[in-house]
């Protein structure tokens, strides 16, 4: 376990594996755990890097804001801490909204993208992340927590056929708290990065389950819209976390990305 500590809090993060510097980022409700796999395979080749953000996971939570551009100044406040110059990203679901915009704000930080079931668009979200974003029904579901997190066991099946998932999930809603809840949601309610992302030049991939329930399966059109030398991978059998429900061929994929020299575009 490590940390750091920057001037608006503790970050938590993990390491593993030696090689070229990749940072891996979680989604909303996450924590660093929904990587470990991912980890254990590309380990092996990179060094790779999983942080939680403020508010989530074993990071500080004593903040006011927990907006998407808050998300961005952590991961650049981050690589300068630990002297990383310059790497690919790979941003899960909200991670990867983050990610696409440290590549607009901070593209010298930035080699590649890799986007997993993120939502280009705010508007593409599931109709309950949409009203956990407005404070009266988060508070509601916050202090009905055993109730909400009793609900989401019976839901998960549906969220992700990973086994392992319902008590991953339960493990990381324990770790949040309202404010981080709400504010995250809110902010990523309200993005929409499609005038933004042609800024982008460097390599980009979108990968999305075709089943996915949380954000809309389709987000990969408007991100190759946006990005017309974006790679696109689409996984039919799953859904919004294929790196759980089909982890070989995801890694598989995610290395083979990785890998590839990067051109000048």
């Amino acid at each position: 376990m490590s940390s750091i500590t920057t001037d608006q809090g503790i970050v938590h993060y993990e390491v593993y594996g030696r090689g070229r510097p990749v940072i891996l980022l979680h989604g909303w409700l996450g924590s660093w755990g929904l990587w470990q796999e991912t980890m254990g395979y590309l380990g092996a080749f990179y060094r790779t890097y999983a942080l939680d953000f403020w508010g989530f996971g074993e990071s500080g939570k004593k903040r006011d804001t927990y907006a998407v551009s808050d998300f961005v100044s952590l991961v650049n406040q981050f690589m300068e801490q630990l002297g990383i110059a310059r790497a690919p990203l790979v941003g899960h679901s909200m991670g990867g909204t983050v990610s696409l915009s440290v590549a607009i704000q901070y593209p010298e930080r930035v080699s590649k993208v890799v986007v997993v079931g993120s939502p280009i668009i705010g508007s593409s979200l599931a109709p309950l992340l949409k009203l956990a974003g407005y404070r009266p029904i988060a508070f509601m579901l916050f202090n009905m927590m055993g109730v909400f997190r009793a609900g989401m066991r019976v839901y998960s099946p549906y969220i992700c056929k990973d086994p392992r998932f319902p008590d991953m999930m339960d493990r990381d809603l324990s770790r949040t708290t309202l404010e981080s809840f709400l504010l995250s949601i809110a902010s990523l309610r309200r993005t929409d990065l499609i005038p933004l992302i042609p800024q982008i030049k460097v390599p980009v991939m979108g990968m999305y389950g075709d089943k996915d329930v949380i954000v809309h399966p389709m987000q990969w059109k408007p991100l190759l819209e946006g990005v017309p030398h974006a790679v696109i991978e689409r996984f039919p059998q799953a859904g919004h976390f294929p790196m759980l429900e089909d982890p070989m061929v995801f890694s598989q994929k995610l290395k083979v990305f990785l890998d590839q020299p990067i051109p000048i575009l």
